[in-house]
């Protein structure tokens, strides 16, 4: 049987060709710039965390990070306070996405600007504004004692506490939204159908509303989360030294040490972490869905 080409069929191919070589370039600047703002920094910090003080080969930085009970304490505070962090976001964030999503859209929007106020301003700012609110000299100490709620000062800053209600803050919005999104694209008819059927409205909740927004609320936990393994300023400035998260020791091997090195493996454990982070959630739920929220 003789098989006979379209006469047409060498264009076709040219301009297949030539269509994949446009694509390229369209997108090859964007290449680059992931290449040059992300690829060759990570591998560059890879590379340094292998070298130790004399410029060799060496794989003594993560010796060190094995023998040292500090490191171990650095990674266990850290996961500990994202863990925590997120954990007080959920509580307070669902059931205020909940709530916005429940209000008619007008009222919603006009209460998500409510939500979002936090973004138009600085990070340091607001922490720093938090330090004047929580000091024992501050703002919520003072007006307790006047009030006669308590006695004497309460330590609310320069500890765990400190921190945790300063990065609950910052990061309870990056929950709130994606919740938010998750609940509003629910199909109202599904909880009249469970009603239909029966459903008082507190099971309709828990056995509808709840699994059906729980992609917006792993997205939101998520993002949380691992935002929280790399925060510095917060538990700097509201932890007063006595909270110190990985990041807090990048910056003192490199400012306090000078060791670029120590300073790397520290920043290339934690990547690998949040990797290993990133893929145990996609094992669970497919990445696409989670980080789109509102898919179902």
């Amino acid at each position: 049987m003789t098989v006979i080409a379209a006469p047409n069929a060498e264009g076709l191919r040219r301009d297949a060709a030539v269509e994949r070589l446009q694509l390229f370039a369209l997108g090859g600047p964007a290449v680059l710039l992931v290449i040059v703002t992300m690829i060759v920094p990570v591998g560059w910090l890879f590379w340094l965390s292998f070298l130790n003080d004399a410029g060799e080969f060496s794989l003594e930085h993560y010796r060190r990070m094995l023998v040292q009970p500090s490191y171990g304490r650095a990674f266990s505070l850290t996961f500990e306070v994202s863990f925590l962090t997120t954990a007080i976001c959920i509580v307070l964030g669902y059931p205020l996405a909940y709530v916005l999503s429940q209000l008619p859209r007008r009222a919603a929007n006009i209460c998500m600007i409510a939500v979002m106020l936090p973004f138009w301003t600085s990070l340091l700012v607001r922490t720093y504004a938090w330090l004047v609110l929580l000091h024992r000299q501050g703002v919520i100490n003072t007006w307790g004692i006047k009030l006669g709620l308590w006695e004497a000062p309460l330590p609310l800053v320069h500890n765990l506490n400190g921190t945790l209600i300063g990065m609950v803050h910052i990061m309870l919005p990056f929950l709130i939204l994606p919740v938010y999104s998750s609940m509003r694209a629910i199909d109202r008819d599904y909880l009249k159908a469970a009603a239909n059927l029966g459903a008082s409205p507190t099971r309709a909740f828990w056995l509808v509303f709840l699994p059906l927004s729980l992609p917006g609320l792993l997205a939101g936990s998520l993002i949380v989360f691992i935002l929280c393994l790399g925060f510095y300023v917060t538990p700097a400035v509201l932890g007063g030294g006595k909270v110190t998260m990985v990041a807090n020791r990048i910056a003192t091997d490199i400012e306090l040490f000078f060791n670029w090195g120590a300073a790397s493996s520290l920043g290339v454990v934690l990547f690998v972490l949040t990797g290993l982070i990133l893929y145990a959630a996609s094992r669970l739920v497919r990445l696409d869905r989670l980080l789109g929220g509102g898919s179902h």
